[in-house]
């Protein structure tokens, strides 16, 4: 009887080991699932977080993103709580990054990008390149360069749509939404990833009318009494023959950001202007301009196509891919040394 009991009461001792395993493994699933539960409603809200950083407003993110404003800043506050971290400063104009936000931004931007990028690429698989293409680029290469092609690559990609914002300022593409910026000339170091495009070669062009009343430049000394176009930060012009170099201080009676204005004023008769060949064929071949000391060049121009990251989403790449392929050959002589990030 004695030996009954004891197996009995090993029976109910091993029944209630086995029920405390079985309620701590549950306990430890619940809490598992709860905490993955939580840490996937927080990647969402961390690619809202970067997207109020991106367009600096609440109001415009929440537009973008196609939810209510009041439902964006309660998923943001709630990212912050997680945290224990305040990520924004709020005023009733603006928001401002605190120092632990600008660190969580620099550090999630790019985790949200390539997840952006790997389900786009994954829909490559099945479809053609869709979206919005955002692209800060210069005016003049626009209307010279980028118009003739657009629309091949529209032709191509008719999902593709686009946000084209012209003008000579470098934005920023990690504070600003674009995808890409169109840069022509020297880059600056950065972090920033820069994709050869072309070289664009350059001659000096004037109108046979100021030709006549000013004279002829036969040397480049010459061009320092004469009237030539710079760009506002521009002091002196680099020319090169047969491998010699040299540069020729001006001192211009008009500074401007607009090559296109430069040329036309140079058909106007108001002096000598550095101009793209490809911009001037047609005015050379009616006559409307001639080419200044045709035995010196400036050196060509270096265009880029610069992103934020090497992740691009499918439109992205096809664009710069199509423009390296219809811009190749563009260029003859070598380009002017400069930093470039790639």
């Amino acid at each position: 009887m004695l030996a009954c009991a004891r197996i009995i009461v090993l029976v109910q001792l091993e029944r209630l080991y086995s029920y405390f395993i079985v309620a701590f493994l549950a306990d430890i699933r619940k809490s598992l699932i709860h905490k993955w539960s939580n840490d996937v409603k927080h990647l969402g809200d961390i690619a809202l977080f970067v997207e109020v950083v991106r367009t600096r407003s609440f109001r415009r993110a929440a537009s973008a993103l196609g939810m209510p404003n009041s439902t964006l800043s309660r998923r943001i506050e709630g990212l912050e709580q997680a945290l224990g971290l305040r990520l924004l400063n709020r005023t009733t104009r603006q928001i401002e990054l605190t120092e632990a936000g600008r660190i969580y931004f620099e550090r999630t931007k790019h985790i949200v990008d390539e997840a952006r990028v790997i389900h786009e690429q994954l829909g490559d698989v099945l479809t053609q390149p869709t979206g919005t293409l955002r692209v800060s680029l210069p005016v003049d290469f626009a209307r010279i360069f980028l118009t003739p092609l657009l629309p091949e690559f529209c032709q191509r990609y008719p999902d593709v749509s686009f946000a084209l914002n012209l003008t000579p300022q470098r934005v920023d593409l990690v504070a600003e939404p674009f995808d890409l910026a169109i840069r022509m000339g020297a880059l600056p170091d950065s972090q920033l990833i820069a994709h050869k495009l072309t070289e664009i070669p350059r001659g000096l062009y004037a109108s046979p009318k100021y030709l006549n009343l000013m004279g002829i430049p036969e040397i480049p000394d010459h061009l320092a009494s004469h009237d030539c176009f710079l760009f506002p930060w521009e002091e002196r012009w680099l020319l090169t023959q047969n491998g010699s170099e040299t540069g020729i201080h001006l001192n211009g009676r008009f500074r401007l950001n607009n090559v296109g204005m430069m040329q036309a004023l140079a058909i106007e008769g108001l002096g000598i202007a550095m101009l793209a060949q490809d911009a001037v064929a047609t005015d050379l071949a009616e006559g409307r301009l001639v080419t200044v000391l045709d035995n010196w060049t400036p050196y060509p121009i270096s265009v880029h196509a610069v992103t934020e990251t090497r992740l691009l989403p499918a439109r992205t790449r096809v664009f710069i891919d199509f423009l390296k392929t219809r811009l190749r050959g563009t260029g003859a002589a070598p380009a002017l040394p400069n930093k470039e990030t790639s």
